[in-house]
C-alpha cells in the first residue's frame, strides 16, 4: 500500500424527534450512494467551518453544531482515490430553523442520473441497517448511533 495523502470529510448526524436520521443519496463518480449529509474539509478551515459550509450548500441553510460524536480511528483507504487515506469526522446537528429544502419519502427522489444529482429523506434509526449505506465508516457509526437509540 502507497498511501500518500489525507483526504478529510466532515459529516452531519441530523436527528428529528421522530428518532429519524437525514441521509443523503446521491449520483457521484458513476456510483449511487447513500450517505450522511456532509463534505470534505478543504484548505483553511477547520472541521465545524467546513460541515457549517457544506450545510449551506447542500441545504440552503445553516445548522447548529451541538456535539462531537465519531473521528475515524482505524485505518480506512479513501473509497476513490489511490494513495489516500480517508478521515472522517461526525458530529451531532441540527437544523438553526425548520428544514426548508426538500425531504423525499423514498431514496435518490432525483430527476436524472447525472454527477451531483443529490435528494434527502429521514429514516428511523431503529430500522436503518449498515446494507442501507454506502461506506464503511458511516456503517461503522450507525452501530454506534443504536447503542445511543436502543
Amino acid at each position: 500500500m502507497d498511501i500518500k495523502h489525507f483526504i478529510i470529510r466532515v459529516y452531519a448526524l441530523i436527528i428529528n424527534e421522530k428518532e429519524e436520521i437525514l441521509l443523503s443519496d446521491e449520483y457521484r463518480l458513476g456510483m449511487k450512494m447513500t450517505k450522511f449529509p456532509g463534505g470534505g474539509m478543504e484548505f483553511g478551515e477547520g472541521p465545524t467551518d467546513c460541515l457549517k459550509r457544506e450545510a449551506i450548500e447542500e441545504f440552503g441553510q445553516e445548522i447548529n453544531i451541538l456535539d462531537h460524536f465519531y473521528t475515524t480511528d482505524i485505518f480506512q483507504k479513501a473509497f476513490f482515490f489511490d494513495e489516500h487515506q480517508l478521515l472522517s469526522i461526525y458530529y451531532m446537528a441540527e437544523f438553526k430553523e425548520k428544514p426548508g429544502f426538500r425531504i423525499s419519502g423514498r431514496a435518490f427522489d432525483f430527476d436524472e442520473m447525472m454527477d451531483g444529482s443529490q435528494s434527502f429523506r429521514w429514516v428511523p434509526i431503529k430500522k436503518l441497517n449498515d446494507t442501507d449505506l454506502s461506506f464503511p465508516l458511516d456503517k461503522k457509526v450507525l452501530i454506534l448511533l443504536k447503542e445511543q437509540y436502543r
